[in-house]
């Protein structure tokens, strides 16, 4: 059950970029979770795959030298969805309907995700270089955050002008 959950169900095995794999299954996910429960559903299903991804990590890559495996992507479906609650939270707080997540804001979130996953400056890093089970799963989760929040920013940079 472990090495299944780390690997995504699958998804981890896809060649090449198995992490850009992980990050778009995740997408697709995400919307499907948004589409059923809204922003309110997706916040409890990022939770518990993260919950559940410090687990399955945790205890796949015991006794590994490398635990930071390219097929594990459990990390990248849990900073993609953190970076999917940004946009998800704002058409919710905002009264939007459920069937509402417009192209942009997912984009966005992927785009800025993969980025900062790809790049990993600052916190991402630092995570990163800790080659244990807690640093697999915290490098795309500070992703994520950022993703997020550029995200949002990207959102307000083309919205504000719009509205003056």
């Amino acid at each position: 059950m472990q090495r299944l959950l780390s690997i995504w169900f699958g998804a981890g095995l896809l060649k090449p970029a198995p992490g850009t794999w992980g990050s778009a299954v995740a997408v697709a996910l995400g919307l499907l979770i948004h589409r059923i429960g809204h922003f309110p559903l997706l916040a409890l299903a990022t939770l518990a795959v993260t919950l559940a991804g410090f687990w399955a990590v945790r205890g796949y890559t015991a006794g590994m030298a490398d635990p930071d495996r390219s097929e594990i992507v459990i990390d990248e479906v849990a900073g993609q969805w953190l970076a999917l609650c940004f946009p998800s939270a704002g058409f919710w707080f905002a009264g939007l309907p459920v069937d509402s997540f417009p192209y942009p804001g997912w984009v966005a979130a992927f785009v800025f995700f993969r980025l900062f996953d790809i790049w990993k400056p600052w916190l991402v890093g630092r995570a990163d270089r800790r080659k244990d089970a807690v640093g697999v799963m915290a490098d795309d989760l500070w992703a994520g955050l950022f993703a997020g929040i550029a995200t949002m920013i990207a959102s307000a940079a083309f919205h504000i002008p719009l509205m003056l």
